[in-house]
């Protein structure tokens, strides 16, 4: 039985010195993010800008959710909140109060996310995820400012409930992904990227080059289709662990690679190559350390040692640990025996919890979650969607023209920076958004579920561009989608001119 057991728990065994670099990975992708939402302070995120609270509240706002982030609508206690965020991921990515500092990093990261659920994309579920189960990882154990306060590890391997919490989280992520792409663009035809490729909202430099290739991208999209559903197998199995990981590592690392230089998905891709150092098997991490050790403790020798404060585990290549966590547990008080159990009976739950809530999303309505019991993960915002391009690929497609009118009668286009007005589709429509957060929000503006979005979006266009002395003055603003149709065999229809608001001041 002992030896069922460890073939078992051979999968779920982590390195700890692959979580701190998860740590890591994590926290600096949480800075980007913050950085990147930062520049839309007002817009996105005070009552001057696309989505005042009382209209969160009214269209968008589920009574279990909590956000700090409407406690105010001024840009200023929001600028307040995300610079605590930034500290707090700082901390998180040194090492400091690691837990402490992870918990703050998550609840603010959920926060903000509430606070305007119309720029979210499938990154957002999955870096809020990293966080969550990294509340319950060891990924402070090294190459952190907490080593200072804690005795040596005396195992560089880990596996808790926690351990398994991760692993089948990402196995989740691109099994549902896969199960819900259902359309038969997907399944049958291999035209899914064709159509993905057809979004000139999304489409970069290097899809524009596959673009004419139908066998190509058929080929490609069997490819993706199957990567998602058969690749998270991988690390389920028990032998060669080492091996299987490595594979799943690479494969994925080229799989977004070959997404973001095709697709505009904003932090797509960066969140999911900092999912991905936590499953460094010892070897790998061995390497790393002949590589990168040396050099660091140099580096924090020349700057002394009191602002480094950084404890390296002993290198594996020198002195080789083989202790078993059973050991561990055996030897450890009682009372961190008890709490051990209690945060791995807890995570064990939440597990089930979610992935009944995934299996929810791929099965039939009467295996659903009734929906009293989905309070807790509103809450804990463990919710999740895998559904990119799924169950297939959106066919309208088109750019979006901001036509002024000006006190003197002239036409300009506001998205052109005011240059006169034409129909004509501009060379790069993916250029005429400044970041992936206002080019999701352009495509939930399109949805006529959405339709209270509109006069908010257009006032809040016509005031910015009033605040510009150098400006023509407007006295009428209309928010026009050129709305074109992909057809296949690289066909399309004639654009057509749909007034989706107009506002005036």
């Amino acid at each position: 039985m002992n030896r069922v057991v460890a073939v078992i728990r051979r999968p779920f065994v982590l390195d700890v010195r692959a979580l701190a670099l998860l740590r890591v990975a994590v926290s600096a992708v949480v800075l980007v993010d913050l950085a990147i939402r930062a520049t839309d302070l007002e817009a996105h995120y005070s009552n001057m800008g696309v989505l005042p609270l009382h209209v969160l509240y009214e269209h968008n706002w589920n009574p279990y959710e909590f956000s700090f982030h409407t406690s105010s609508g001024l840009w200023q206690v929001q600028a307040i909140l995300f610079l605590l965020a930034a500290a707090a991921a700082v901390a998180m990515l040194l090492g400091y109060r690691t837990r402490l500092m992870t918990i703050v990093s998550w609840v603010l990261l959920v926060s903000v996310q509430n606070r305007n659920p119309l720029i979210g994309q499938g990154g957002d579920d999955l870096l809020r995820m990293l966080l969550f189960w990294g509340i319950f990882l060891p990924w402070g154990r090294v190459y952190s400012l907490d080593s200072r306060r804690q005795p040596s590890p005396t195992s560089l391997t880990t596996c808790s409930a926690a351990t398994v919490a991760y692993i089948v989280q990402l196995a989740l992520l691109y099994w549902c992904t896969a199960l819900l792409k259902s359309g038969a663009e997907w399944t049958q035809t291999g035209t899914a990227l064709y159509y993905a490729l057809s979004l000139d909202q999304m489409l970069l430099p290097v899809g524009r080059l596959l673009y004419p290739y139908p066998e190509l991208m058929r080929g490609l999209t069997f490819a993706t289709y199957y990567t998602e559903l058969l690749l998270p197998f991988a690390l389920f199995i028990p032998w060669r662990v080492a091996w299987w990981r490595g594979l799943f590592i690479g494969v994925l690392v080229l799989f977004h690679l070959g997404i973001s230089l095709t697709l505009f998905v904003g932090l797509f891709f960066l969140i999911n190559w900092a999912s991905l150092p936590g499953l460094l098997p010892p070897t790998a991490m061995d390497w790393l350390e002949r590589k990168l050790v040396p050099p660091a403790q140099r580096l924090g020798t020349r700057l002394g040692q009191w602002r480094t404060g950084w404890r390296w585990p002993t290198p594996t290549w020198r002195s080789p640990v083989r202790v078993h966590l059973a050991a561990h547990i055996e030897h450890a008080p009682q009372s961190v025996t008890l709490l051990r159990a209690v945060r791995n009976t807890v995570v064990s739950v939440l597990l089930v919890y979610i992935c009944w809530w995934n299996f929810d999303t791929v099965t039939s309505k009467r295996w659903a979650m009734p929906e009293r019991m989905q309070w807790l993960g509103y809450l804990f915002r463990i919710d999740q969607h895998w559904g990119m391009f799924a169950p297939a690929v959106f066919k309208d497609d088109g750019w979006y023209i901001l036509e002024g009118t000006t006190a003197a009668g002239r036409k300009i286009d506001l998205n052109r920076g005011g240059a006169p007005l034409t129909y004509t589709k501009p060379a790069s429509v993916v250029s005429l958004f400044p970041n992936d957060r206002w080019r999701k929000y352009s495509e939930n503006y399109l949805f006529v579920s959405n339709a209270f979005m509109r006069p908010y979006y257009c006032n809040y266009l016509l005031r910015i561009w009033g605040e510009n002395a150098r400006h023509p003055r407007l006295k009428q603003l209309e928010v026009i989608y050129m709305k074109e149709v992909t057809l296949p065999n690289y066909k399309t229809t004639k654009p057509t001119r749909e007034v989706l608001c107009g506002c005036a001041p």
